[in-house]
C-alpha cells in the first residue's frame, strides 16, 4: 500500500510518516509513484504512529505547561522585586551581592518643524517628556530582568544615565539632513538577594 494513501486517509504529514516508518524498521519500497509498505504492516503502522503522535502531543503539552508555569513564576518575581536608590531595605537583610547590572532603552523624537508663518510644530520637548516616562520604565524592567537572571530578588543603588544624540547626515545635493533626536537612558544598580528580618 502506498504510504501517501495512509497519510492522506488519516490526515497526517506524509514526510513525517515516512520518517517514522523507516526508523521503526518496517519494510519500505520506493517505486516510481511513491513509497509503499507491505499491506500486512498497515494496521501496525497506523497503530504505532497514532501512539507516537499522542506521546508527542502529550510531551509538547507538558513542555508548554512547564514554560507557562515558569513564565508565571518569573512575572510574580519581577512584580515583587524591590528596588531602591539607597543601599538597604528597612526590615530586610542583604544576604548576597551579585554585582553591577544595567538596563537600557532609547527613543527617537521628531525635530521641531517651522510653519509657513513662523509657528512651530512637533515641539521636541513635548515629545521627549512623553517618551522619558516610557523609556525609564523599560530600562527599569530590563534592570529587573538582569537581576532575576542572576537569581536575585532586589536591586540597590539604582540611578539613571542619559544620553542625547543629534544625528545629521549629508544629502546628495551637499546639504544637511537633520535626523530625529535620539534619547537614551540606562538604569544602573547592584543585584542582591534579600531576606525579610524575623520579628
Amino acid at each position: 500500500m502506498k504510504l501517501n494513501d495512509i497519510a492522506s486517509k488519516n490526515k497526517w504529514n506524509k514526510h513525517d510518516l515516512q520518517e517514522f516508518v523507516t526508523s521503526a524498521g518496517f519494510n519500505v519500497t520506493t517505486k516510481m509513484f511513491g513509497v509503499e509498505v507491505n499491506d500486512q504492516d498497515v494496521d501496525a503502522i497506523v497503530t504505532q504512529y497514532s501512539q507516537y503522535l499522542a506521546q508527542m502531543q502529550a510531551r509538547a503539552a507538558q513542555i508548554q505547561a512547564a514554560a507557562q508555569a515558569e513564565s508565571r513564576r518569573k512575572q510574580e518575581a519581577l512584580a515583587s522585586m524591590l528596588i531602591t536608590s539607597g543601599f538597604s531595605f528597612d526590615g530586610y537583610t542583604i544576604t548576597q551581592y551579585s554585582g553591577y547590572i544595567s538596563g537600557d532603552d532609547a527613543v527617537e523624537v521628531a525635530r521641531e518643524t517651522q510653519g509657513f508663518f513662523g509657528g512651530r510644530y512637533n515641539k521636541a520637548s513635548d515629545g521627549l517628556m512623553a517618551a522619558l516616562v516610557e523609556i525609564r520604565r523599560n530600562a527599569l524592567n530590563e534592570l529587573k530582568e538582569a537581576a532575576y537572571d542572576l537569581g536575585c530578588n532586589a536591586v540597590i543603588g539604582v540611578d539613571f544615565d542619559y544620553i542625547t544624540l543629534d544625528p545629521q547626515t549629508a544629502t546628495n545635493t551637499g546639504g544637511t539632513l537633520y535626523l530625529p533626536y535620539i534619547f537614551g537612558v540606562t538604569a544602573n544598580g547592584n543585584a542582591v538577594v534579600i531576606e525579610k528580618d524575623q520579628q
